[in-house]
């Protein structure tokens, strides 16, 4: 299995979030990489709510956290999430996640197909029952990655589920579909891949819980949002025929309707110069995300006011300001909607 990737891709403005948070990816144990793509850490010490976007892979996530300020830790699971997914961040808190490999969460929860988790963030103990408030404290406490990542995998280790070669199969189909362009059609795919379109459908239904036809969309924009974000001058028109869309209009729709701003948009506020800050937390350095080895930066970008309080926020999309009262900005910069 490959090692975690070092992109960025899914995460809406990763810079604006970087500067905010410490985010880290980490390898899970090798007996357990079949079923697990990687470790997620995220910490935070804010002096102020913010507001994080992620346009989700079709993964299950397993997640321990630890709002410090709201109570003890505790356990989630997210299914695959269908639109843009927001997390407030307020306060001091961290979060420890086990992404799950595409197709690959079934055997962990073998009674019902994974479509049924698909949009729901339930209790961890809800899905895996011997998961204790024990649990979540002995992952999220520990102060340094090593004893996070133990904590993890002792976890994980002891669920040992069984087997699946369709899971197998599931996941590295969403794989093929991941890493080549090409794959455009159901049809043309589940031809190629000696499957019929309704046993395909049938597959991604029972163990990544979306429609292949959802996965090739998603990628799509994971990738037009990674471009977005790290090129300069985009040809849009040649972009969109890449990724298999008919048009630009269709690219620019199914971007705009996942992210909520077009793609020129979201590419200038994205692009703007940038200045390395400190983070809040005494000792912490520039650097946010050891693993991706980017460094923090804040954002030069349009300014608007919140109607209430007046307090100012760079060009993004949703802002969660002091008096707690949340606003967008418009993609064409003109003030903000409720």
């Amino acid at each position: 299995m490959a090692a975690p990737r070092r992109d960025t891709r899914g995460i809406v403005d990763p810079s604006g979030l970087l500067t905010r948070v410490r985010f880290r990816r980490h390898e899970p144990a090798e007996p357990l990489r079949r079923y697990v793509e990687w470790y997620w850490l995220i910490d935070w010490d804010l002096p102020a709510p913010y507001a994080s976007h992620v346009v989700p892979h079709p993964s299950v996530n397993l997640t321990f956290q630890w709002e410090e300020d709201e109570g003890p830790p505790y356990g989630e699971v997210t299914g695959v999430a269908l639109g843009l997914y927001t997390r407030k961040l307020t306060g001091r808190g961290r979060v420890c996640g086990v992404k799950f490999r595409p197709g690959a969460f079934r055997p962990y929860a073998p009674e019902v197909p994974v479509s049924h988790w698909t949009g729901q963030v339930l209790a961890a103990h809800d899905v895996f029952p011997q998961l204790t408030q024990d649990t979540a404290r002995s992952v999220v406490t520990p102060p340094d990655d090593r004893a996070r990542v133990a904590a993890l995998d002792t976890f994980m280790l002891s669920l040992d589920p069984a087997p699946d070669p369709q899971a197998d199969l599931a996941r590295d189909l969403v794989e093929r579909i991941r890493a080549d362009r090409a794959v455009r059609r159901v049809g043309d795919f589940a031809h190629a891949e000696g499957l019929s379109v309704r046993a395909l459908q049938r597959l991604f239904s029972a163990y990544v819980g979306v429609s292949p036809k959802w996965v090739i969309l998603r990628y799509r924009i994971h990738e037009a949002l990674e471009q977005a974000s790290s090129r300069d001058d985009i040809d849009w028109a040649a972009l969109a025929a890449d990724l298999g869309y008919a048009d630009q209009a269709h690219l620019v729709r199914d971007f705009t309707t996942t992210v909520g701003a077009t793609p020129t948009a979201y590419a200038q506020a994205t692009r703007q110069p940038r200045m390395a800050v400190p983070l809040r937390e005494a000792g912490t350095t520039t650097t946010a995300g050891d693993d991706l080895a980017l460094t923090a930066t804040v954002e030069r970008y349009h300014r608007d006011q919140c109607g209430q309080c007046h307090e100012q926020t760079d060009y993004g999309f949703t802002h969660v300001c002091s008096c707690l009262e949340e606003w967008t900005l418009r993609a064409d910069h003109g003030g903000v909607q409720g």
